[in-house]
């Protein structure tokens, strides 16, 4: 009688629930998004890494050194501004371009010089071109080659009274500041290899002394051209 009376008192909680599951699945897809995006970005890192080793390696074997352009010769025989503000012009220039690489050839696929005075384009003029006066060739390593632009015509320049000014007292010393650029498009040629097309400019700051009747009131000086990308 006792075992039963303790057995009703005893507390009663029935069978054990099982714990529940959640029906939720885990977010797989969001997962699998960052392993790509991680999987990319360390792709991404290591081919920087490679191309830049590569750059390096290549600079160290090769030691590449820029390209040197000189005016050595200008003849200007004609340079007047008008009233309503044309400028007559007869330029011709005697160009050198030089590849000192000693393993590095060069293709000139386009060089394009452009005319300046005062900061006002005058005249642009296709030197190395597949349709031009040269047409497009392969520098040797270590060689010189030379190239004679002509720029002549006449063209609207628009001058303030600052430039005018300049333009009237150059005048009067026989020797004008013209600046020519130039605009090349060209290829590196390693051995059998010959990579994607570069471009280079490369800026001419000249003083060339006005030729009249076959005398002029200056020496031309040879100028060296800065080349750079």
């Amino acid at each position: 009688m006792a075992d039963a009376k303790s057995h009703l008192n005893g507390s009663y909680y029935g069978p054990s629930i099982p714990p529940q599951h959640s029906s939720q699945r885990p977010d797989r897809g969001r997962g699998c998004g960052r392993c790509i995006l991680k999987t990319l970005l360390i792709l991404f890192v290591t081919a920087v890494i490679l191309v830049g080793l590569a750059i390096f390696i290549f600079w160290i074997i090769v030691r590449p050194t820029n390209l040197k352009f000189h005016v050595v010769d200008a003849s200007l025989t004609q340079f007047n501004l008008t009233s309503d503000n044309y400028l007559h012009y007869d330029l011709a220039l005697n160009i050198t371009a030089r590849n000192p690489n000693k393993r590095l050839g060069v293709y000139y696929d386009l060089v394009e010089g452009k005319a300046y005075y005062e900061g006002q384009r005058f005249a642009t003029v296709k030197i190395v071109d597949f349709l031009g006066p040269v047409e497009r060739f392969y520098q040797r390593k270590k060689t010189t080659n030379t190239f004679n632009p002509v720029f002549k015509g006449q063209n609207l320049v628009l001058l303030g009274a600052d430039e005018i000014s300049d333009f009237n007292s150059e005048k009067c010393k026989g020797v004008y500041s013209i600046d020519v650029k130039l605009n090349m498009r060209i290829r590196y040629r390693l051995g059998d290899f010959i990579p994607g097309t570069v471009k280079r400019k490369g800026t001419c700051d000249l003083k060339v002394p006005l030729e009249t009747n076959g005398t002029s009131k200056g020496i031309f000086r040879t100028t060296r051209c800065h080349v750079g990308w």
